[in-house]
C-alpha cells in the first residue's frame, strides 16, 4: 500500500467538472492494482479484471464492513449539469457540440479555476479567448458563459444513500471544483450533506494527485486502506485504489447501493420514550 507525501506545488493533475479528459501522471497511469468490483459485479463500465487475491481495503473490520469512511465525488455522481442551452449556442454559431467544453477543459484553462487561482470570470475569459478566432468575441464570451453558468440539480437517490450511509460512517465530498463550492452546495440544499468536504480549490491540489485523497482520509479520521472511495472517472478511482482504498467506479446509483451495502439502508428507528 501507498503511503501519502507532500505533492509539488503547481504539478497538480485535474478532473473537470464536467468530466473533461486530464493529464494521467504517468506513476497513476498504471495502478498498483485495479479498482475493485463490486459485490456479485465487475461494475458497470469497468473492464478491468479482479485482482489475483483480496486487497488490503476489502478485508472486513471490526465491524464487518471493508470500510469505516466514505469518500464521494461531487460531479457527475451527486450533481450534474444541463448542458443542452450550450449545446444550442453551440449549434446556432456553426460548432460541434461539445467544443466549448473541449477548450474550457484543457488543463491550461481549467487548471488554474479549479486551484482556486482565478475566478468564474477570468476563466470565461480564457473561453472567449480561445474561440474567438473561431465564432467571434461576442459569441465566444456568450459560449463560456453558458457554460459557466449552466444549471445543475442533485440526484435525490444518491443523496438519500449518502444521507443512510452517514448514519453510519463518516462521509467526505472530495471534488476538483472552483471557490463557488459552498454555494453550489448551499444552493442545492446540500450545505449539511458530509461531515466535511475537500475542494481542489480550497486544498490548492487536485484529483488524481494522492496528496488530495490523503486530506480526505485524515478528515474523515480514518485510514487510507479503510476508505471507500466512489468516482466516475477511471484515473481518479486507480488514485485511490493505488493508496490502498476501496475504489468504486460510478455510472448509476445501483453502483453506489451495492458498494455500500447494508450502510444504504436506512437505520432503524430509535426506540421510543413511553410513559
Amino acid at each position: 500500500m501507498s503511503t501519502c507525501t507532500g505533492h509539488a506545488p503547481g504539478d497538480p493533475h485535474r478532473t473537470s467538472a464536467a468530466a473533461a479528459p486530464d493529464d494521467i501522471p504517468a506513476a497513476l497511469a498504471a495502478p498498483v492494482h485495479p479498482p475493485l468490483p463490486l459485490p456479485g459485479s465487475s461494475g458497470p463500465g469497468s473492464d478491468s479484471a479482479p485482482g489475483p487475491g483480496p486487497d488490503p481495503g476489502t478485508v472486513p473490520g471490526p465491524t464487518g464492513r471493508a470500510f469505516d469512511a466514505v469518500l464521494c465525488d461531487l460531479d457527475n455522481v451527486v450533481r450534474f449539469y444541463d448542458t443542452a442551452p450550450l449545446a444550442a449556442l453551440e449549434r446556432a454559431a456553426g460548432l460541434p457540440v461539445g467544443a466549448t467544453e473541449d477548450v474550457a477543459y484543457a488543463p491550461e484553462v481549467d487548471l488554474p479555476l479549479l486551484l482556486g487561482r482565478i475566478t468564474p470570470d477570468a476563466w470565461v475569459e480564457s473561453i472567449t479567448a480561445a474561440l474567438a478566432d473561431r465564432v467571434g468575441e461576442d459569441r465566444a464570451r456568450d459560449l463560456g458563459r453558458a457554460l459557466a453558468n449552466a444549471p445543475f440539480r442533485a440526484d435525490e437517490e444518491v443523496v438519500a444513500l449518502l444521507r443512510r450511509a452517514r448514519t453510519r460512517v463518516p462521509l467526505v465530498l472530495v471534488t476538483n471544483a472552483t471557490l463557488q463550492l459552498d454555494d453550489d452546495l448551499a444552493l442545492l440544499g446540500l450545505d449539511e450533506l458530509a461531515d466535511a468536504v475537500v475542494s481542489s480549490a480550497v486544498e490548492q491540489v487536485a484529483k488524481p494527485d494522492p496528496a488530495i485523497y490523503c486530506i480526505a482520509a485524515d478528515r474523515a479520521g480514518v485510514p487510507l486502506d479503510r476508505c471507500l472511495f466512489v468516482d466516475d472517472r477511471q484515473e481518479n478511482v486507480d488514485a485511490a485504489v493505488a493508496l490502498g482504498m476501496t475504489g468504486v467506479l460510478y455510472r448509476e446509483p445501483a453502483d453506489l447501493r451495492r458498494a455500500l451495502g447494508p450502510c444504504a439502508e436506512a437505520a432503524p428507528p430509535r426506540p421510543g420514550r413511553t410513559g
